[in-house]
Order: structure tokens, then sequence, then C-alpha cells
């Protein structure tokens, strides 16, 4: 796939750890990237870069879905959905960070400059 060059480099890097390629190069990544924006990978990217994306996509996404599925026909107001989803983004943004800083540590890997 034709990506941005400072997104293949950081690629190839990755591809020689243990890190399997859905983990360093997920899907919700690599649209940005065929679209030619040269956004860091998520081992190296910050971590608050990563809580924030990570802690919004999850929580819009889930939120969205429960919706839609199985809050729209409970008693649930549309106020508590909203906080719902939003403790479960941040949970879930917090969790991701942790772990892509973690990985990040692990094999020695810079911020994206």
């Amino acid at each position: 796939m034709a990506y941005p060059q400072a997104v293949n480099e950081a690629l190839e890097k990755l591809a020689t750890t243990a890190i399997w390629r859905s983990n360093y190069a997920p899907p919700i990544y690599r649209l940005p990237w065929s679209a030619g924006i040269s956004a860091a990978p998520p081992h190296f990217a910050g971590f608050a870069r990563n809580f924030v994306f990570n802690g919004l996509f999850f929580g819009i996404s889930w939120g969205a879905i429960m919706w839609f599925s199985i809050w729209s026909d409970s008693a649930l107001t549309g106020s508590d959905a909203v906080c719902t989803a939003l403790l479960a983004g941040l949970s879930f943004g917090l969790v991701m960070a942790f772990y892509y800083r973690r990985g990040a540590r692990k094999y020695q890997l810079s911020q994206w400059k």
C-alpha cells in the first residue's frame, strides 16, 4: 500500500519487532495513511495522543452502536447514555495508551518526530 514515506519507515521498523501487524498498523490508522496523511503509528505516538484518539473513537463508536441497538428501547436517558459512553471511551483510551506506551518502551521505540 502506498503510505507516506515517514509512515513506511516506521512500519518497517515495527515489522522487525515481535509486535503483530494488526497491533502496529490497525485498520483505523490505515485509512488516513492511504489518503496520504502522515500520522504516527500508535507505538510512535505519545501517550496523550493515543489516549485521546482511541478514547474518542471508541466512545463515539461504541456509544452509537449501543444507542441504536439497545439503549434507545430501554429506560436509559440520553444524558445517561452519553455519560456511559464517555466513561467507556475514557477507560478504553487510558488502557490503549498504556498498552502502546508499554510496547514502545519494550522495543525501545522513539517518539514520532
